[in-house]
């Protein structure tokens, strides 16, 4: 809810949401998300999956507010990576959806911090054009970027 504050129209005393529990409860069975544990705490998660021989993408990349700045994300995202390498791919791929009038601090950070580590933005169109359907859960007019690095 942090990441997107204020991009989604508020739903049940809270922001729309972006996935379901049967959602998860899928990924999980079909081995598309990888979890960062600290004891038997369950402090990170980031979803895989395979976009074509070639190419592999993640998302969904969390990690608990108690455990941020020690180095959780990148330790998910070179998980994520890993997976896309052991499966042949040679990119590796990311969706980052920012408000197309005003700067969120959060995809800010997000947009500096993986083209520091490698990533390029490829192709940005409206939110709407992608999700139609999720679009008119939003708040505010958004772009949504594809991102790629090499592996």
């Amino acid at each position: 809810a942090v990441a997107e504050e204020g991009m989604w129209k508020e739903i049940n005393g809270g922001p729309a949401p972006r996935t379901s529990e049967e959602e998860v409860h899928s990924l999980l069975a079909a081995d598309r998300i990888l979890i960062a544990k600290r004891g038997n705490r369950i402090v990170g998660s980031v979803c895989v999956q395979r976009l074509s021989p070639s190419l592999a993408e993640f998302g969904m990349l969390v990690a608990h507010p108690d455990c941020r700045g020690i180095g959780l994300g990148k330790a998910l995202l070179n998980a994520a990576e890993n997976y896309g390498r052991a499966g042949g791919a040679e990119v590796m791929q990311l969706e980052l959806l920012t408000p197309k009038t005003w700067e969120h601090p959060v995809k800010a950070f997000l947009h500096q911090w993986y083209t520091r580590i490698g990533y390029k933005p490829m192709k940005q169109e409206p939110f709407e054009k992608t999700y139609a359907a999720l679009a008119e859960q939003l708040a505010a007019p958004c772009n949504f970027t594809i991102y790629h690095k090499k592996l």
